[in-house]
């Protein structure tokens, strides 16, 4: 059998069942939505596994939006010189930067909550403590928003951190703790 006659008897077979219109139509939209999904391919997947702890159950009580993990959600740093985070410098020692950028920032925010700067409540961004902390204190305003950046970078636009984001947070962290050292109140002051 040609191939002629094959797809003229297969047309033919189709039009007994269904009228050759809406079989043209039919297959037009399947072509389109082939198309288009071959187009967007990428934007329909999902880009990662979710994660059961991305989002955090509420209690009773409370507000019922939906809270994300912040850098604020995780307990105090362990104590040590204001501008020095043990725990950042292992991680850093070990090659994983963008923890230790997490870290100093942690730190930044426990100084700035230890010094009364800001009270840090749950679910606060990090923009939210770096704007109260500019309010409060002017002068930690710049240390901290380009702390806030760098931790940004890594974390939300997902860049790779490197040792220079690690050296440079070391850098905002000591700017701010040098800062907040020189105007805490002394002893005996009645502020």
């Amino acid at each position: 059998m040609s191939f002629s006659r094959w797809w003229t008897e297969t047309i033919a077979a189709l039009g007994d069942h269904l009228p050759l219109p809406l079989a043209a139509l039919l297959l037009v939209l399947a072509t389109a939505l082939t198309a288009t999904a071959w187009y967007t391919f990428p934007a329909w997947l999902p880009r990662r596994r979710p994660s059961p702890h991305r989002r955090r159950a509420t209690r009773v009580g409370e507000h019922t939006a939906q809270t994300t993990p912040s850098a604020l959600d995780i307990p105090p740093p362990a104590a040590g010189p204001v501008g020095t985070a043990p725990a950042a410098d292992r991680l850093a020692a070990e090659g994983r930067y963008a923890e230790a950028v997490r870290e100093r920032l942690r730190v930044m925010f426990h100084q700035l909550t230890d010094r009364h700067v800001v009270q840090v409540r749950p679910g606060m961004t990090v923009a939210e403590v770096v704007a109260e902390a500019a309010v409060n204190h002017p002068p930690a305003g710049p240390p901290l928003t380009a702390a806030a950046d760098i931790f940004s970078q890594v974390w939300y636009a997902r860049r790779p951190a490197t040792t220079e984001h690690d050296h440079q947070m070391r850098d905002h962290a000591l700017q701010l703790g040098d800062l907040l050292e020189a105007t805490a109140p002394r002893q005996g002051d009645d502020r």
